[in-house]
């Protein structure tokens, strides 16, 4: 029997990864690094953990892309995908509703701070960052300050892909291939204490007034009548996880409330339980104007995204002519709605988050026993939610240059900790880091884990410097 060019009969084991090579294009990945290399296959999991075609076991230390909170293969959720599926598969919301649209929007709203009563679904995390900036643009038209469209967001800061999102984003690198983006995107500097100027590096309040200000001085060189918004993560991912100095978010929403703009908290990785709260602007004590979500939401047992949106943002569009001019097939899709449901059902059931507040001083005092390494600058984070910087010379904090970095990192680091059963992020795009963020149902024994994995590598890297 033959097949045409490219469809071959699959078989498991070596053949997924044959396969994957041939045909699967992998999403951010340096597909030349499989030209003479197999591509790893991860073919279940359980709990904490997942597996590959040859049954190896890794510890998901990233919990998938920092989104399977609640681990993997809960039953219960696959059923509630399967119910719904049988009940009903699809229907949009574009002028329509469905029941388990209505109940998760419900659910959320009774979760969120403030005034944050509406919902609006999309499918990633991309989606509910383009989703706000269009939202934002739109309501200052419709009040009457069209020339609001500029958004402020953070060096560094990863936003998303899309070509909105990726015009908040603030990594040179991944934007570059795409542009012109659209116009608007301002930066300002992020929170990373570890790297701040000299006249603030002693003294966290002030770095962390410093970094609010910065927000303040960008919206007046920009001029306030052209600002729309200001994005910001609670505890920044890209650059190694960047928490907030003490004060900052209350600055940032006086900041904003002084000029008119509108506050996102960026949340699709820290809501749903990353930083021991259903939304990170809790555990910070601020209430933005919209909250972006994914990842979490579902504890990836299927996609779904959206924003959290203010009473004040939704009322221009509540009476007369006026309609939000997007929308997305799949968003809110009924079996996402329904896996999303029972996701949140576990975590009042088996009391997630309060195993997140219980254990996370557990889990951050297993990282930082890593620091009596020499390569091993700083270990900062909050929740479950941590980076470790890697530096050539811990007294001077020097970072390693790129052709370094690229030896220690993709040559080494990241091979060598997956081979070592741990699943983590080895990331560059800034100072070099190690990123861990496990499933919410970890403990101590997967902390410990962790940390001997970490340790071996981590010094078998120092000796190749």
């Amino acid at each position: 029997m033959t097949h045409p060019r490219g469809a071959e009969p699959v078989e498991p084991g070596d053949a997924y990864a044959q396969a994957a090579r041939r045909n699967l294009w992998l999403h951010f990945t340096r597909m030349s690094s499989y030209a003479d290399s197999e591509v790893p296959v991860i073919v279940r999991g359980s709990g904490p953990y997942v597996f590959d075609q040859r049954g190896k076991r890794y510890l998901d230390g990233l919990s998938g892309l920092f989104v399977s909170q609640i681990g993997h293969g809960r039953a219960e959720v696959a059923e509630a995908a399967a119910r719904q599926a049988r009940e009903l598969a699809y229907f949009p919301l574009w002028s329509y509703a469905h029941p388990r649209a209505v109940e998760l929007a419900q659910r959320l709203v009774e979760r969120a701070p403030g005034d944050l009563d509406r919902v609006f679904f999309t499918t990633s995390g991309s989606e509910a960052v383009e989703s706000a900036w269009k939202l934002a643009k739109q309501y200052f038209k419709v009040v009457g300050e069209p020339a609001r469209y500029k958004v402020i967001s953070r060096d560094i800061a990863y936003h998303g892909t899309s070509m909105g999102a990726l015009a908040i984003t603030g990594l040179a690198g991944i934007k570059t291939p795409f542009e012109p983006l659209p116009a608007g995107g301002v930066r300002v500097p992020n929170t990373n204490f570890y790297r701040a100027p000299d006249f603030v590096a002693g003294d966290l309040t002030a770095f962390g007034r410093w970094a609010a200000d910065e927000i303040e001085r960008a919206i007046l060189r920009e001029g306030p009548e052209s600002v729309a918004a200001v994005f910001i993560e609670p505890v920044q991912n890209s650059g190694g996880c960047f928490p907030p100095p003490p004060g900052y978010f209350e600055r940032v929403r006086q900041i904003c409330d002084t000029y008119g703009v509108l506050l996102v908290s960026d949340e699709v990785i820290c809501a749903f339980g990353r930083l021991g709260h259903y939304f990170g602007c809790d555990r910070y004590g601020y209430t933005p104007d919209i909250i972006t979500f994914a990842k979490g939401v579902t504890s990836g047992y299927a996609p779904l995204g959206g924003m959290l949106v203010s009473n004040r943002l939704m009322a221009p569009f509540s009476e007369g002519p006026a309609t939000f001019l997007h929308g997305v097939t799949f968003a809110g899709h009924p079996v996402s709605a329904a896996v999303a449901l029972a996701n949140l059902e576990v975590f009042e059931k088996e009391g997630v988050l309060d195993n997140v507040r219980a254990n996370e001083g557990n889990f951050r005092a297993a990282l930082e026993k890593l620091t009596d390494l020499p390569i091993v600058g700083d270990v900062r984070g909050a929740g479950y939610f941590y980076g470790i910087e890697l530096v050539k010379d811990k007294a001077v904090k020097a970072t390693f240059d790129d052709d370094e970095s690229e030896r220690l990192l993709r040559g080494f680091l990241s091979p060598a900790l997956f081979a070592a059963g741990l699943v983590c992020r080895t990331d560059d795009r800034g100072d070099p880091v190690v990123q861990l963020a496990p499933p919410l149902v970890c403990t101590q024994e997967h902390f410990d884990e962790i940390e001997q994995i970490l340790r071996s590598v981590l010094t078998e890297a120092w000796t190749r410097i």
